[in-house]
């Protein structure tokens, strides 16, 4: 069995919706802010154990989002900086090859041949620590919550929001970990 097998469908859809996350940012890889914003946008225990642990789940999402979208704001800086207006340049390219021309574009460029985004190595880590936190707490299936569990664990960008976002609103962390691991001892 690998170890995708033992995700819920619920945990299988939130990789696949990360995926379309990724797709819509025109990020060029799957990171753990991905799997963050999607899994904190969905009603689920991950989302729950957040919100019950007293942080606002749907502005923690907000808050990956925005930072996956500020790296697309760079490049557009980036350009700017050379004289390049990108938003004008995607006008003229939408007017000359039909609307969202350079989004298709660049995705066709990017993606393997059936499509898929790779992850990048923190999102990798994050997956590999949600199947040790599902095997600690002796889970038969990789949940949600211990994708959320992973990311906390792991040394990324969407584990790094979620801290931050935890900070500010006077939320502990081993707190926060304690109501994921009551969920799943309360799925269990």
């Amino acid at each position: 069995m690998t170890m995708f097998e033992r995700f819920t469908q619920d945990a299988r859809l939130a990789v696949i919706e990360a995926q379309t996350v990724a797709r819509e940012t025109r990020s060029t890889q799957i990171d753990t802010r991905h799997l963050l914003a999607v899994l904190l946008e969905a009603d689920g225990p991950a989302r729950s154990a957040v919100t019950g642990a007293g942080l606002d789940a749907g502005d923690v999402a907000r808050r990956a989002r925005a930072t996956i979208a500020s790296e697309d704001d760079l490049d557009g800086a980036a350009l700017a900086a050379l004289g390049i207006d990108l938003d004008a340049v995607r006008e003229k390219a939408d007017a000359v090859f039909g609307e969202g021309a350079l989004d298709r574009a660049s995705s066709a460029g990017r993606t393997g041949r059936r499509g898929h985004l790779s992850f990048t190595q923190d999102a990798m880590k994050a997956i590999e620590l949600a199947l040790r936190e599902a095997i600690r707490l002796k889970a038969k299936t990789i949940e949600t919550r211990h994708l959320l569990l992973g990311i906390l664990r792991a040394d990324s960008p969407g584990g790094r929001i979620l801290a931050a976002a935890a900070a500010e609103s006077g939320v502990d962390l081993p707190a926060l970990r304690n109501a994921l691991e009551r969920t799943a001892d309360a799925a269990a």
